[in-house]
């Protein structure tokens, strides 16, 4: 088979290689892919927006099997485009690609079919948001209804704080919406659980847990991720039996009363507070960077398992996973997630001498003249495996040390939580 994957990032460089590691597999192409996929698939430069681009170069190279890693032109409906040129492609149509849309229509469903998450108000003036405040103690979370690049949630400690981010949505900051959620905060720790789906079955696909603050100590704005570690302790099977029945199967069974279906990845956001989830957002597609820690501890082949998605005959199928764990460290330029410089050489990568159970995927990197540049805030995701947390956590600092990249800054202290516990 001859496999398309559409994405730049670090998640779309993990995916690359399991990918490469399928028997399946005859050759894959990035669209546009990055230095790191480069060693492992053709990157063709193309603007993953342009649709029509995309579907010819998919004819020119006599691909099979088309796998969109990030969230933009699937909300954008390039799943329909696809199918309707007769095209295999793994990922969620355009309908059900509004869970991640639209936080107005996630926050709808769980309304209608009572899926626990916080209180909430979808405003689309500052009058609204005024008469929210005046029933809802602080600390109160803004979001913006739209895609906004990991962006667009901001957890406010005072009423001015909340009107002034309101405000900024409402005048256009983001320009996917200028509507809004408004949130209580939920207090509890922090979750991300996996599913894989077809129209009619679903499959358990790990767990993680991502460290959203810029700063030790979970301090600092939030980011994309600084890093991340699976599975997730905190999910036992009974949570996971919760999970299940009180939030996946009612949020798929309302996709499909509207006369939809879903297909593809869910990664379900939760807040866990006493033993009960509660769910903060949905992503239709894998997190980043919980796709770097997910991808190697999966031993059933991921090209086997999408064909059978694809087939709607996922119950045919079990899913193994390697009995050890992950972690990988984020590299971010100085700066991130406020301004940072691009275009700095890396120059110690090409040196690094990695075990098989270490790896470096490429998150925001390009090459020049044969040298490898930063060309983003997220650069590199230092990742490795192991049977314990902490000593997975040295190997990957060690390795951030040998790197010594005097551009980038990164937390050392990634799964502080569950080393300590």
């Amino acid at each position: 088979m001859n496999i398309g994957l559409i994405g730049s990032g670090g998640r779309e460089h993990a995916l690359c290689k399991k990918i490469y590691e399928s028997k399946l597999v005859n050759k894959i192409f990035c669209f546009p892919g990055n230095p790191g996929t480069s060693k492992l698939a053709q990157n063709i430069d193309v603007d993953i927006l342009n649709f029509k681009s995309i579907l010819k170069l998919i004819k020119i190279h006599k691909i099979d099997l088309v796998v969109v890693g990030p969230e933009e032109p699937l909300v954008r409906g390039i799943v329909d485009f696809l199918e309707k040129n007769k095209i295999n492609v793994f990922g969620p149509n355009k309908f059900a690609s509004r869970l991640e849309g639209s936080k107005a229509f996630m926050k709808k469903i769980c309304k209608i079919w009572k899926i626990p998450t916080a209180n909430f108000k979808i405003c689309k003036n500052k009058f609204q948001v005024l008469k929210f405040l005046q029933n809802t103690n602080l600390p109160i979370v803004v979001k913006a209804d739209g895609l906004a690049a990991g962006k667009g949630v901001t957890i406010c400690s005072t009423k001015q704080d909340v009107i002034k981010i309101s405000n900024e949505i409402f005048n256009g900051k983001f320009k996917s919406s200028k509507k809004l959620v408004l949130e209580e905060f939920l207090e509890g720790e922090e979750a991300s659980y996996f599913v894989i789906v077809d129209k009619y079955n679903t499959k358990f696909f790990g767990t993680a847990q991502d460290h959203k603050r810029v700063g030790e100590n979970d301090t600092g704005p939030n980011t994309g991720g600084m890093g991340a570690y699976s599975p997730a302790p905190i999910i036992n099977k009974i949570l996971q039996e919760k999970i299940e029945k009180k939030i996946i199967k009612p949020t798929l069974r309302a996709i499909r009363k509207k006369g939809s279906y879903y297909k593809g990845f869910l990664y379900v956001g939760l807040m866990i507070k006493k033993n009960e989830p509660y769910l903060i957002e949905f992503n239709i597609r894998m997190g980043d960077p919980e796709c770097q820690v997910i991808m190697p501890r999966l031993k059933t082949d991921l090209v086997k398992i999408i064909n059978y998605s694809i087939k709607n005959k996922l119950n045919k199928i079990k899913i193994k996973w390697f009995n050890k764990k992950s972690m990988t460290v984020v590299l971010c330029s100085k700066g991130y997630p406020g301004n940072y410089k691009k275009n700095k050489i890396i120059q110690r990568l090409s040196s690094l001498k990695l075990d098989k159970d270490s790896f470096v995927y490429h998150a925001g990197t390009k090459l020049y003249d044969n040298k490898l540049f930063s060309a983003g805030g997220r650069v590199l995701n230092i990742t490795a495996t192991g049977k314990k947390f902490i000593l997975i956590r040295k190997k990957i600092i060690k390795i951030l040390n040998k790197l010594n990249w005097k551009n980038g800054f990164f937390r050392r202290d990634i799964g502080q939580k569950v080393i300590e516990s």
